[in-house]
C-alpha cells in the first residue's frame, strides 16, 4: 500500500505535502506567509458608493487594476457598484455588514466620515480601516449656462433648484449649508444616484446646477463644459482655492464672522481627502498592514501613474495616517460648534 502511494503521488507531490505540513512554501524552503496564503487566488471586492461613470467610480476602477499587484498573493480586485443615499449605503455596509477579514474595502463620498456628527449615520468613522486617498480636491457649485444663476450672489438672491444625491452626500451637504448659513433661496432636488444623472438633469433644465462637484471630475468627465463655457462656477468649497480658479470665491472667505468660518471649517475639512478608501473595522493586523502598504505602493507605481495621467486623473495621495489624524480632530470639535454645523447641513429643503 505504501509503495503504491509513493508511485501515485511522486516525489514532487510528497515534497509539497511534507513542506505544507511543516508550514513551508513549496520550492522555497521558507515559512509560508499567512497573509500571502490568505490572499493567494482570492478576488477582493471593491465597493463603490456611486453609479458607474462618475469621478469616484473612475478612481476606484483605476485603483482596482493595480492594487492587487502590491498585496501578498496578488489577488484580483472586483469593483462592485453600490449606489444609494449619496454613498451612505456603501459606508454602512463596510462598517456593519462586510466581512472583517481583509477581503472587502470601498470608496464613498468625502462627506460621509462626518455624517455621524452632522447627520444621523450610525457609525464612527474613526473605527474604519483607512487606506488613504488617491488625491485631495476642491468641490465647486456650478450652474448651467442657460440658468439665471450666474454668480454666488445670484445663488443667494434668486430662486434656484440644485440637484442632490441623498442625505450626507456632497451636493446635499453643501447646498443645505449655503441655504441655511447664507440664506440662499435654493431648493434641493435630491435622489439622483450619481453625478452623471445629476449632470443630465442640469443639461435638460430640470435643475439649475449642483453643489459639491469635484473640479477634477469636471475636467475629466466634462472638459467641453469648461472649454465652451457651458457652466458657471459659482463658489469653491474647500480649505484652499484650486490654482485653476483664482477668481472664483472660496466659501470660507465669504463667512460673515469668525463663528461662521469655524462652522464652515467643520463642514468642509474633509475635502482634504477627495477620493477616500477604507476597509471595515477590526481587520486582522497583518491584512490591515498589507492593504495599507499596498495602497501606498500603488500610489508610486509608474504604470498606475501613467494610466492616471492618460485618463486625466489627479494623483496627490493623502496617507491613512493623515486621514486618521483629521478624523480625530473633527471628532474632537466642541459640541456647540457641531450643533451649529449640524443645523447648517440638516435644515429642511
Amino acid at each position: 500500500m505504501q509503495e503504491r502511494t509513493w508511485r501515485r503521488r511522486g516525489w514532487v507531490g510528497l515534497a509539497a505535502v511534507a513542506l505544507a505540513a511543516l508550514g513551508l512554501a513549496p520550492g522555497t524552503g521558507r515559512a509560508a506567509d499567512p497573509t500571502e496564503k490568505f490572499y493567494s487566488g482570492r478576488s477582493l471586492n471593491l465597493v463603490i458608493g456611486y453609479s458607474v461613470g462618475g469621478g469616484y467610480d473612475l478612481y476606484a476602477r483605476l485603483l482596482s487594476k493595480y492594487l492587487g499587484d502590491h498585496i501578498p498573493g496578488k489577488p484580483s480586485i472586483t469593483p462592485q457598484s453600490m449606489p444609494g443615499a449619496g454613498s451612505l449605503k456603501a459606508v454602512n455596509y463596510l462598517y456593519a455588514a462586510a466581512p472583517r477579514d481583509g477581503s472587502v474595502f470601498g470608496t464613498f463620498g468625502r462627506t460621509m466620515p462626518v455624517e455621524p456628527l452632522l447627520g444621523n449615520a450610525p457609525f464612527d468613522a474613526r473605527k474604519l480601516t483607512w487606506l488613504g486617498s488617491i488625491t485631495s480636491d476642491v468641490s465647486v457649485c456650478i450652474s448651467w449656462h442657460t440658468s439665471p444663476i450666474k454668480t454666488f450672489d445670484d445663488l443667494i438672491g434668486k430662486p434656484s433648484n440644485l440637484g442632490g444625491q441623498g442625505a450626507g452626500s456632497d451636493p446635499d451637504v453643501f447646498a443645505s449649508t449655503i441655504k441655511n448659513l447664507f440664506g440662499a433661496k435654493l431648493k434641493l432636488v435630491t435622489g439622483y444616484p450619481g453625478s452623471n444623472e445629476a449632470a443630465l438633469a442640469m443639461e435638460r433644465g430640470e435643475v439649475d446646477g449642483e453643489c459639491g462637484v469635484s473640479w477634477s471630475t469636471l475636467n475629466i468627465s466634462h472638459p467641453d463644459w469648461i472649454r465652451d463655457n457651458k457652466i458657471n462656477v459659482l463658489v469653491q468649497v474647500a480649505l484652499e482655492k484650486d490654482p485653476d480658479l483664482p477668481n472664483v470665491p472660496l466659501l470660507l472667505d465669504l463667512a460673515k464672522d469668525a463663528e461662521m468660518r469655524s462652522v464652515l471649517k467643520v463642514i468642509v475639512a474633509n475635502q482634504t481627502f477627495a477620493r477616500p478608501f477604507a476597509a471595515p473595522p477590526g481587520l486582522p493586523d497583518d491584512r490591515k498592514a498589507a492593504l495599507r502598504t499596498a495602497f501606498e505602493e500603488t500610489m508610486k507605481d509608474p504604470a498606475f501613474l501613467d494610466d492616471a495621467k492618460h485618463l486625466g486623473l489627479q494623483v496627490r495621495p493623502v496617507s491613512w495616517q493623515q486621514i486618521d489624524q483629521l478624523m480625530a480632530e473633527i471628532y474632537a470639535t466642541p459640541q456647540d460648534l457641531l450643533a451649529k454645523a449640524k443645523a447648517a447641513v440638516g435644515g429642511t429643503m
